[in-house]
């Protein structure tokens, strides 16, 4: 982040603007909403800030900005057309630790006003960080269509039953889920139709009835291949309501930054010849947390149930009476196929697909070979790149031609994907000095001759590889 975005109380607190023209007078109207008393140093003012003076809205000195200017004051605003006059306002105002913004030059700010949606008490902070003020206005439009005006009147009702309900629930996370219920659900409905009446009579009601032992469940929840953008809504809803994130390696850093960020994470990732978590005490975990009352979310890399383990995980929840949701997710195979532009399936070189798992057991592979190896046919295997050399000489042994592609793709739908093609015959040596990070995914089949006409992905990392 380039910047910190927070909130500031200036109610009843002095904010200094230098400059006297319309940019000053849109901050100084914006300073009055937030409640700050206001001084303004310029040797003119516009009409708008001549009337504010005279209804005696701010305290003016006519003149050019001095040091003095600055004391007593909590903020400071340089909105003039001098630039020699901006630069000296932000060094003086830094000399001094106070917050500072020259309009339109984040360089010298060390705080931007951001555009705002208003629906106080809800308030949304919008910024690019100085980088196109534009873009931020057209984001807030977007949010201002979104979010209805009745929000405010919603946080004014939660507002004025809160210590009610912090007396009734003792816990802080039977609190919270006290108020997702109502936010996400009729009582907020009826604040947004208008019965304002009805919704404190029905929050009076829940309250009194309201269940204050502990409430634990578990979210079981494909996290996709990577790219957050694959996220089913129900996935990004769950996530973010969850006390508890429990998550494996394979989750992306984008994916996993969505997820609420006062909730507690505890990795569990696996690697081949290295658990750090055994798979029956990530069971045990979930039922215990679950049972101390909390909202676990139990993020795995793709879909939980292809070669995620997720029913093992909700078959101990189901024996220890612990209540769960499974969310799917998009597994690798489909999110892999789809970003290096190769079809799984293509009526003029594949009408099946099999999805097989490539760990090795004992130096071998227990796979059923002779079924795989069917022309027209697209294999798919995960986890298997320490087992690539295997796997292509078991292929082309039972039969399949050692000129038939072979693809490779790592980190498929983020900026680090890399996609490798060869032929059975020689993917081993043409990995061979690469440097492969996981996850990784091998696609084997005639399909993977479309990848360089149909490849469309390209992140900046890939065009600046040259690829």
């Amino acid at each position: 982040m380039e910047f910190l975005p927070i909130f500031m109380n200036l109610r009843g607190r002095q904010g200094l603007i230098v400059g006297g023209g319309e940019v000053a007078a849109r901050k100084a109207v914006l300073l009055e909403q937030a409640g700050a008393s206001l001084r303004v140093v310029s040797p003119a003012l516009i009409s708008p800030l001549q009337e504010m003076q005279r209804e005696g809205r701010i305290d003016y000195r006519q003149g050019e900005f001095e040091e003095g200017d600055l004391d007593g004051v909590a903020l400071v605003i340089a909105a003039t057309d001098n630039a020699a006059v901006n630069r000296q306002v932000s060094e003086l105002a830094n000399a001094r630790q106070l917050p500072v913004n020259v309009v339109d030059n984040p360089q010298l700010c060390s705080f931007i006003v951001p555009s705002i949606i208003d629906r106080s008490p809800v308030q949304i902070a919008v910024s690019t960080g100085g980088s196109s003020p534009v873009l931020a206005r057209l984001l807030r439009a977007r949010l201002e269509a979104a979010i209805p005006a009745a929000y405010g009147r919603l946080a004014t009702l939660v507002e004025s039953f809160r210590d009610r309900v912090k007396a009734r629930f003792d816990n802080v996370n039977a609190r919270r889920k006290f108020w997702e219920d109502v936010l996400q659900g009729r009582i907020a409905e009826m604040v947004f139709s208008g019965h304002q009446k009805d919704a404190e009579q029905a929050l009076e009601e829940s309250l009194a009835q309201a269940d204050t032992g502990p409430a634990g469940e578990v979210y079981l929840i494909g996290g996709g291949p990577g790219d957050p953008d694959l996220l089913t809504f129900r996935a990004l809803r769950l996530m973010q309501q969850a006390d508890v994130i429990v998550h494996d390696r394979l989750i992306s850093k984008e994916v996993l930054e969505l997820t609420r960020r006062d909730a507690h994470r505890i990795y569990v990732g696996k690697e081949r010849d290295n658990h750090s978590v055994p798979q029956d005490q990530i069971n045990q975990l979930l039922v215990d947390l679950a049972k101390e009352g909390k909202r676990v979310c139990r993020l795995k890399g793709g879909d939980p149930f292809v070669f995620g383990r997720g029913g093992e995980e909700i078959e101990t929840l189901t024996a220890n009476g612990v209540n769960f949701q499974v969310v799917p997710g998009i597994t690798a195979a489909l999110g892999s196929s789809a970003y290096a532009g190769i079809p799984l399936t293509h009526r003029d070189f594949s009408q099946s697909v099999v999805f097989v798992t490539g760990h090795l057991k004992d130096g071998s592979m227990n796979l059923n070979w002779k079924g795989l190896a069917q022309p027209q046919q697209t294999i798919v295997f995960y986890m298997g790149l320490k087992g690539l050399p295997v796997i292509c000489e078991k292929l082309m042994e039972h039969g399949l031609p050692a000129d038939l592609p072979i693809a490779l793709v790592q980190q498929a739908t983020t900026p680090r994907q890399r996609v490798f093609t060869g032929t059975l015959g020689d993917m081993p040596e043409r990995i061979a000095s690469e440097e492969i990070k996981p996850p990784t995914l091998i696609i084997v089949g005639n399909v993977v001759k479309l990848h360089d006409k149909l490849n469309w992905f390209r992140s900046e990392a890939m065009i600046a590889r040259g690829e």
